[in-house]
């Protein structure tokens, strides 16, 4: 579904704000159990490993990412974002929140992949092809080939930070499971 070029630009620079709204929704929202977080636990580690793995094989700008998870699908770090929001709102145990990071989602984050995957067609003249061929969200079963997982670019990429906020969600709603 293509969004309009205002809306989209309107909503990629409302992207950062935007998450630190979400942040307080999953604080206020959250009223998660130690079942309920065991539950979201594994759903959350595969994203943050898919997020970790595309990060190992995009150099931004410079290279069109088409090995690694790049393969299978267009867009794996948001995919793998999916998947560390889909067990965090597991874990929170809040069909309100679920509802917030859907909306968010939709509303937010589709626009923001038409407007990257805009640039890359400037960007990159094989991008069409390679988007005819590689799904933007849904994985395809064949791919890979191409070159390997690599350390720098995972560094260069700062993926850190994303595990990192999912330690520190994890600790919230482990925090928030024993305070009840």
């Amino acid at each position: 579904m293509p969004f309009p070029k205002p809306y989209a630009d309107a909503v990629q620079r409302f992207r950062v704000p935007g998450g630190f709204l979400l942040l307080a929704a999953f604080f206020l929202l959250s009223r998660p159990t130690v079942e309920s977080i065991l539950y979201g636990l594994p759903v959350s580690l595969i994203g943050v490993w898919i997020r970790a793995w595309a990060a190992g094989h995009l150099a931004k700008n410079e290279d069109l990412a088409m090995s690694g998870p790049y393969s299978h699908v267009r867009n794996p770090l948001y995919v793998g974002s999916l998947f560390v929001a889909g067990g965090v709102v597991t874990g929170s145990r809040s069909w309100w929140l679920a509802l917030v990071f859907t909306a968010a989602f939709v509303l937010i984050y589709l626009p923001v992949i038409q407007l990257e995957e805009e640039h890359l067609r400037k960007l990159f003249p094989g991008y069409g092809s390679y988007a005819g061929r590689v799904p933007s969200l849904w994985p395809r079963v064949s791919g890979g080939g191409g070159r390997g997982f690599r350390w720098e670019l995972y560094r260069r990429n700062k993926e850190w930070k994303a595990a990192a906020g999912y330690l520190f969600a994890l600790a919230w709603l482990l925090f928030r499971s024993i305070s009840y």
